[in-house]
């Protein structure tokens, strides 16, 4: 596939999908998101797909919206900013949420904006060392869309949640491990290397079981304990009358490799 605002490339089964628009700090315009759209259908649709890797090109992983793509002149009708979250930014986030394979993202440098709230829909986040996340949205007097609102104080907590979201500071990679926004924090230069091995690995794995994990665990920030206890029930009657379940038990039993199908 051709693509001008990003990049889309198999590895090993997992599916690689980088921002392209370096001068822009990977920005989105119209045109990045209808490939995103393009390129995420084609993950859900190719069986030999089983990981995606989402990262940035160039210095910057996303700088959110790129406001050169809306007019809020004084002369000019006013922008309808939920048209675009509408249309854009929450399908994406229900997609990145939704897939039914495990999504590795790598924070090759700044975070921003949507941007930041992109990563954190993700499952598994690596950043460089030299990473920055900040949720800029005050600075131009608008809220933490894509699902920030959501997902940042579940992450972090509701005081460093309002701290970030009010104050628009900067956090670091360092930081952002270990107040748990991201998985791990790795040097710069070890970052994409990491991120693919990861995502290969994962491609690897029994990935109908990843899905069931991944689908259990969003759950269960709305459920109470007797409902997780019965999705846990119904997902493990499911997990088990999968292809992989059995080869990984006849694998285990024969001490050697799984070669597992995401069946």
């Amino acid at each position: 596939m051709r693509f001008e605002t990003i990049t889309f490339d198999l590895d090993e089964g997992a599916a690689v999908l980088t921002l392209n628009r370096p001068e822009t700090l990977n920005s989105f315009n119209e045109a990045m998101h209808r490939e995103v759209r393009e390129a995420l259908k084609t993950v859900r649709t190719d069986a030999s797909i089983r990981c995606l890797l989402l990262t940035g090109a160039g210095r910057g992983f996303c700088a959110g919206q790129d406001l050169g793509d809306r007019s809020v002149s004084a002369d000019t009708e006013v922008p309808d900013l939920g048209d675009s979250v509408e249309r854009n930014y929450n399908p994406l986030i229900r997609a990145l949420y939704g897939l039914e394979l495990p999504v590795v993202c790598a924070v090759n440098g700044v975070a921003a904006g949507a941007g930041a709230s992109i990563a954190m829909a993700c499952d598994i986040v690596l950043a460089a060392r030299s990473a920055k996340f900040v949720q800029a949205f005050c600075n131009i007097g608008v809220i933490p869309d894509s699902g920030g609102t959501w997902a940042l104080p579940r992450l972090v907590g509701m005081p460093r949640a309002k701290g970030l979201a009010l104050l628009g500071g900067k956090v670091s990679a360092e930081q952002a491990e270990q107040w748990g926004m991201i998985w791990q924090c790795i040097d710069d230069e070890k970052l994409q290397e990491t991120a693919r091995t990861l995502a290969r690995q994962l491609a690897r794995a029994p990935t109908r079981g990843l899905a069931l994990i991944k689908r259990a665990l969003n759950a269960s920030t709305a459920n109470s304990l007797d409902e997780q206890l019965e999705l846990e029930k119904e997902f493990m009657r499911s997990a088990g009358q999968t292809e992989d379940y059995r080869e990984g038990v006849a694998a285990f039993m024969e001490k050697r490799q799984p070669n597992f199908k995401g069946r």
